[in-house]
């Protein structure tokens, strides 16, 4: 046998090409159909801004969320309902409407959970506005009409999460243009300080595009009974109150002040 032939034998052939091109093209597919997969997953999933005021409870996407519950004024759940159309279960708001909790459907955050794919579990990881977690209702009047949407910073949060939520303002605001806000900012309540030098206890009004009534409350601030530090001089955890919340009303409907806010507020 000689030298030749043995270094022919060694020379890559026409199959092992083959296959190499064939393993390239392979991945390039999975990639491309993984980001046309992720395509469609942003298309699919219902968010907030799919609810359109002035539709009725039955016209509804009723699949597209979870765990509907009558509201709380932005706080957590309480009575369990079986859909939109069983708005008329829960107790009415000064202003007539109905707040009906809801929640972002999870099937694509336990889809990414299992593919390990890090940058979609955060996409979608629980019901989020710009990134902030949040609790989300719908308002409706008695003949079960779309009559306004609710979002508000979810407090169960984290600190250090929950000490941003009141930059949400900022992003809420963005949308629905930075200018027109009819605001006013509230002197601190008795017992109420700044967070470090910094105090928000702010209301703002629009007219937006479209004939609806933005409402926007900010607050960033310590209540009475909070402190930066303890009594034995340690660095506390948590004492502050940092919040969003944002109401998307038809002109016609009366907002409602907020609970707890400190001074009265100005009903738009």
């Amino acid at each position: 046998m000689t030298a030749g032939c043995c270094e022919a034998d060694r020379r890559p052939g026409p199959p092992r090409l083959f296959r190499l091109w064939f393993a390239l093209l392979a991945v390039a597919a999975l990639v491309l159909g993984a980001g046309l997969a992720r395509a469609e997953d942003q298309r699919a999933r219902a968010d907030i801004w799919s609810l359109k005021l002035g539709t009725p409870a039955s016209a509804l996407p009723h699949d597209a969320f979870d765990d509907y519950a009558c509201g709380s004024n932005g706080g957590p759940p309480q009575q369990l309902l079986g859909g939109w159309a069983d708005y008329d279960k829960c107790r009415s708001e000064p202003n007539g409407l109905r707040e009906v909790y809801f929640r972002y459907d999870d099937e694509l955050e336990y889809r990414a959970k299992a593919h390990r794919a890090q940058t979609m579990i955060a996409q979608y990881a629980g019901t989020k506005v710009f990134d902030f977690p949040v609790i989300v209702s719908a308002l409706f009047d008695a003949d079960g009409v779309l009559a306004g949407l609710r979002i508000v910073s979810d407090p169960r949060v984290s600190p250090q999460e929950r000490k941003q939520a009141y930059t949400l303002s900022n992003f809420l605001k963005a949308r629905y243009g930075g200018e027109g806000w009819d605001c006013a900012d509230r002197a601190p309540a008795p017992g109420e300080t700044p967070v470090g030098t910094l105090y928000i206890n702010r209301r703002c009004t629009k007219l937006a595009d479209g004939g609806l009534r933005a409402v926007l409350e900010t607050r960033f601030l310590r209540k009475p009974g909070q402190a930066e530090f303890s009594g034995s001089g340690k660095l506390t955890v948590g004492q502050f109150e940092s919040s969003t919340r944002l109401e998307l009303l038809r002109p016609e409907v009366r907002a409602e002040c907020p609970p707890a806010t400190g001074a009265p507020c100005r009903r738009a």
